[in-house]
C-alpha cells in the first residue's frame, strides 16, 4: 500500500545518512579534523550498525512455533496473458475440494499466504497466483499494472477451476482487485463465485483511508507522485538500498509500524520484510501509481453475493473505517475484527483468520462442518 512505500523511501533516506556517516567521521577523525576519540566510537558505532542494525531488533522478538518460510508447491501452471506476462499459479489440498482464491496484497508474493495453505487445506483447494510484477510471474512488457488488468489476470486463474463454485479472497491491493473484478465481470460474480473475503482493503484511492489522509492527499500531485517517478527512474539504485535498509534495521521497524502491533514473532517480522523487498522499486512505484486512480465506491452496491471484510483493528495502512463502510454498502456483507492487529493481521493472528475464512466459506459453499 503507499503508506508502506512511502515508510520505506524514508527509511532508505535514514539509510544513505547512515552508510555515509560513519565512514564520514572515521575520516574526519583519521585526518585529525575531530580531535576526541569519541568521534572514532561513534563513526565504528554507526558503521557497525549500517549492517547489524537489524540482529537486535530481531532478536527482541519472541521466536514462533511455526515461522513462516516461502513455501512454493510443485503443482504450478503457468498462464501467458496477451499483455505478455505470465502468471505463476499454484495449487495445494485435494483436487477436488471446494476452492480458495487468494490474491495477495502488493509488494510481496503468492508466500505471504504461508498459513492459510497449511491450515486451510485439510478441507479446501487452495489457490494462489503471484501478481505479474511480483514472485515468479513476470512484470507486463507493456507496463500495464492497473487494477484492471490485474482483475483481467484474476478472471484467468477463476477460469481454471471450470465451472466450480469458488470463494475468492484478497488482501490489502487484492481486496481492490477483487472489487474491479465484481465491476468487470458481473455474470462471473453471479454464475461460479460463490462469496468474497475482503481483508484490509479499501474502496477507493487508498490514501483516502489511511493514516495522515488529508496530508497525503494535500501531496499527492505536488510531491508523492514525483517521488513515484523518481523511483521508477532509480529503481536499480534503490534496490541496492532498500537491503542495506534490511541490514542496518530500518525496514524492519517500517514494516513493524505499518503491519504489525505488538504480537508478532521474529519470523513473521523477518519473512514480511524480506518479502517485500524482494520487489524492484520501480515496479512498486508504479502499482501505487496505478492505486491512485482507483474508486470502486459504486460497486459496492451491485455486489450481489455474500461478502465477508476482515480488518486488523488497528489497521494504519487501511484504517477500519474503510471496512466498516463497505459493510454497509455490500448487501450482503458482515464485518470480521482481528485484535490485536494490524494490516498483516492474517499473518500475525493466523489461527483466528483461518477459522474465520473456514466458517464463511463452509456457509457460502453450504459444505458440512
Amino acid at each position: 500500500m503507499p503508506l508502506d512505500f512511502l515508510l520505506r523511501l524514508l527509511s532508505n533516506l535514514a539509510t544513505v545518512a547512515l552508510v555515509g556517516g560513519g565512514p564520514y567521521l572515521l575520516y574526519r577523525w583519521y585526518e585529525g579534523d575531530l580531535v576526541s576519540d569519541r568521534w572514532l566510537y561513534l563513526g565504528i558505532g554507526l558503521l557497525l550498525w549500517s549492517f547489524l542494525g537489524f540482529l537486535p531488533i530481531l532478536l527482541l522478538h519472541r521466536p514462533g512455533r511455526d515461522e513462516p518460510t516461502p513455501l512454493r508447491s510443485d503443482r504450478v501452471q503457468r498462464l501467458v496473458r496477451p499483455d505478455g506476462s505470465e502468471i505463476q499459479v499454484e495449487f495445494y489440498g485435494p483436487d477436488r475440494a471446494p476452492t480458495l482464491i487468494l490474491t495477495h496484497g502488493w509488494g510481496p508474493d503468492s508466500t505471504v499466504w504461508y498459513y492459510a495453505k497449511k491450515q486451510l487445506t485439510d478441507q479446501f483447494r487452495v489457490i494462489v497466483w503471484d501478481l505479474p510484477g511480483l514472485g515468479k510471474s513476470p512484470k507486463p512488457n507493456n507496463r500495464d499494472y492497473s487494477l484492471e488488468k490485474y482483475a483481467r489476470d484474476l478472471e484467468a486463474v477463476l477460469a481454471l477451476v471450470n465451472d466450480q463454485p469458488a470463494i475468492l479472497v484478497g488482501h490489502s491491493m487484492g481486496s481492490m482487485i477483487l472489487l474491479t473484478f465484481c465491476r468487470l465481470f458481473p455474470k462471473r460474480l453471479e454464475q461460479q463465485v460463490a462469496g468474497l473475503i475482503l481483508v484490509d482493503g479499501t474502496y477507493t484511492n487508498p490514501l483516502k483511508t489511511t493514516t495522515f489522509n488529508k496530508l497525503l492527499l494535500a501531496l499527492q500531485k505536488p510531491l508523492l507522485e514525483p517521488l513515484l517517478y523518481l523511483a521508477i527512474a532509480l529503481s536499480p539504485l534503490l534496490w541496492v538500498i532498500s537491503w542495506l535498509s534490511y541490514l542496518n534495521g530500518s525496514t524492519l521497524l517500517t514494516t513493524k509500524l505499518s503491519g504489525f502491533r505488538g504480537t508478532e514473532t521474529r519470523g513473521q517480522l523477518n519473512f514480511s520484510t524480506l518479502i517485500g523487498i524482494k520487489a524492484l522499486p520501480g515496479v512498486l512505484a508504479r502499482g501505487v501509481l496505478a492505486m491512485f486512480k482507483f474508486d470502486e465506491t459504486v460497486t459496492l452496491s451491485a455486489i450481489t453475493v455474500p461478502t465477508l471484510v476482515i480488518v486488523g483493528k488497528s489497521d494504519i495502512a487501511t484504517r477500519p473505517f474503510a471496512s466498516k463502510r463497505m459493510t454497509a454498502e455490500i448487501p450482503q456483507a458482515e464485518l470480521s475484527v482481528l485484535s490485536p492487529g494490524g494490516h498483516m493481521a492474517f499473518m500475525e493472528r493466523n489461527q483466528q483468520f483461518s477459522e474465520i475464512i473456514r466458517a464463511f466459506s463452509t456457509s457460502c459453499l453450504k459444505l458440512e462442518r
